[in-house]
């Protein structure tokens, strides 16, 4: 179920709250674009900044939009294991299809803790998990050991969203899990790397706005043609960089802005990108083909 081009959905804003209207449009233009799943309430939806009733509306909105028509794979991770059950929870009694668990940020847990932690949510729900590994932000990383045990021992445990941009520990995690445990790219720039060591997709923030573009390294490579993937990949290359040339999702909101998909309202602490990053991403949009 939880494989192909997976996009990790922007939450638009206006006036200060939740853009209920604009959040419909937006799945409905990836349903229609061919993505095979959305994640809303992930990184790149700000979950973060989101109150508890923010949230659980985003969830809901997608999946009643969606009408199962792509699984929604829900943001329910908390650094609060108490928080991350009861939103779990709550997005199993929503209909989601599956969740989307970060380590937990702030606190750093040991690997037991981590272990602990993933354990009690995917003891609360027989929903699909999939974890999402992104040091960078959480300041502590799942090894793939913990992983493995994991994987091993709670059955519903059935991915990895890898962010730590380690191929090394990506195949380490693939050699160390069942044969069927999802492997996922957090990083849109790895996808077609992860794809050859034995990756199933991406859970997408460049999908946001070139979502068939990002179907197509995945179809081209999935279909023997690398030399087609490969094109795909490096005439994407620097749309993605000018995408993260500041924190993510600051950049796709402003692209989406130019693009006329939703406003590039943006919630503190984060904020507007400077004057000279604008132009820079305005240029690679232009370069790109998507605005003029």
């Amino acid at each position: 179920m939880f494989k192909g081009s997976i996009v990790a959905i922007a939450t638009p804003f206006k006036n200060g709250k939740v853009d209920e209207p604009t959040l419909k449009k937006l799945v409905e233009f990836q349903i229609k674009s061919g993505t095979n799943g959305i994640v809303p309430c992930g990184t790149t939806g700000e979950s973060p900044t989101l109150n508890n009733a923010e949230h659980a509306h985003v969830i809901d909105v997608c999946i009643q939009t969606a009408k199962g028509r792509v699984p929604i794979i829900a943001g329910t991770g908390s650094n609060s294991t108490a928080e991350a059950v009861a939103l779990t929870e709550h997005a199993k009694k929503m209909g989601a299809d599956g969740v989307l668990q970060v380590s937990p940020y702030y606190n750093k847990p040991t690997q037991e803790g981590l272990y602990r932690h993933f354990k009690a949510v995917s003891e609360c729900s027989d929903l699909p998990i999939i974890l999402y590994n992104i040091a960078g932000r959480t300041a502590v990383n799942i090894e793939p050991a913990t992983v493995a045990r994991l994987a091993r021992d709670c059955k519903n445990i059935v991915g990895v969203k890898e962010a730590s941009g380690s191929l090394d520990q990506m195949q380490t995690t693939r050699m160390l899990c069942p044969k069927d445990f999802i492997l996922l790219s957090g990083d849109d720039a790895l996808l077609l790397p992860i794809m050859a060591i034995g990756g199933s997709g991406v859970i997408s923030v460049a999908a946001n706005i070139v979502p068939k573009d990002i179907l197509k390294i995945i179809s081209s490579f999935n279909a023997g043609k690398l030399d087609e993937a490969q094109k795909a990949h490096y005439k994407l290359l620097p749309l993605l960089k000018a995408l993260f040339i500041e924190t993510n999702p600051i950049p796709v909101k402003a692209a989406m802005a130019l693009m006329g998909l939703c406003s590039p309202e943006i919630r503190l602490p984060l904020c507007e990108m400077s004057k000279g990053n604008h132009e820079v991403l305005k240029k690679a949009l232009n370069d790109y083909g998507l605005i003029k």
